[in-house]
């Protein structure tokens, strides 16, 4: 809006100078009374007041026409300013707006690998529990034993059930070396003489037999091993030393059953 003040000062400075015009000529007519001089020097006196009034006013109007200008002038500015400040507010909306889509679909990125991250951690900690070694127990005894060990044990174990003997030799041998200090050795001594024996290997299944008694005689198998070695001995027509071992069986495990077929073995060789 405009600001209209310089007309007022214009029209009271107008005012005030017809004033001052008409008040000068009575004074003029009325001076013709007086004597020159005075007169005179009233009408420069009065001119004088006049100009002086004039140049006030038109300095107020100059001030006033400033300040109505620079006002006017502001007043364009802050509507500038005010739209640019909306054209900001518009452009911060639309920005933000934009951000919380992109935190959304970094959320859900985030979220996806996350997910991703858990199923191969889970993929990983199945790949390695397959190679960590684990608990077993056989034939009575606890140990610790790696995977490979337990599959490889199971697989010969399973040639001999099948009557594969050769086969489960073979792989019982070659578990033997790949695992001398296996928790499964005095087993698969044992079954390893029972391979020989039923091969007719009964040298070579003396020799495993006797191994597991001297490596742990109070093994579960342990007096079967001993009843094993008797029959090797008898069928290699040995039947002193089966005798012998047949009488150390009955001694050492006298409650197992074991003894009891040992027994009934001493009565027939006699």
């Amino acid at each position: 809006m405009t600001i209209k003040s310089p007309q007022i000062f214009r029209a009271a400075l107008g005012f005030a100078v017809a004033g001052l015009l008409a008040f000068s000529a009575h004074f003029s007519a009325y001076a013709g009374i007086l004597e020159d001089d005075e007169a005179r020097r009233a009408i420069l006196d009065l001119r004088q007041k006049v100009d002086a009034m004039q140049q006030r006013f038109a300095d107020e109007v100059r001030k006033t026409n400033d300040e109505v200008k620079k006002t006017n002038d502001d007043n364009v500015q802050l509507r500038r300013s005010v739209l640019d400040l909306a054209n900001l507010i518009e452009t911060l909306r639309a920005d933000l707006a934009k951000l919380r889509g992109q935190d959304e679909q970094l959320a859900r990125d985030v979220a996806e690998v996350q997910r991703k991250q858990k199923d191969l951690n889970q993929g990983i900690d199945e790949r390695f529990r397959k190679f960590e070694p684990a608990k077993v127990s056989v034939d009575g005894r606890e140990f610790v034993a790696a995977p490979s060990e337990m599959r490889d044990f199971d697989a010969a174990l399973a040639m001999l059930r099948k009557g594969e003997f050769a086969a489960a030799q073979n792989a019982f041998l070659d578990f033997d070396r790949r695992y001398p200090e296996s928790g499964y050795k005095p087993s698969l001594l044992f079954w390893l003489g029972n391979a020989q024996y039923a091969l007719r290997a009964y040298k070579e299944a003396i020799l495993n037999f006797k191994a597991l008694l001297t490596l742990a005689p109070d093994h579960v198998r342990s007096p079967e091993a001993a009843l094993s070695i008797a029959n090797c001995q008898m069928e290699l027509k040995d039947i002193k030393s089966a005798r012998k071992t047949l009488e150390d069986l009955i001694k050492v495990y006298p409650q197992s059953e074991a003894a009891s077929v040992a027994k009934d073995r001493l009565t027939k060789l006699k």
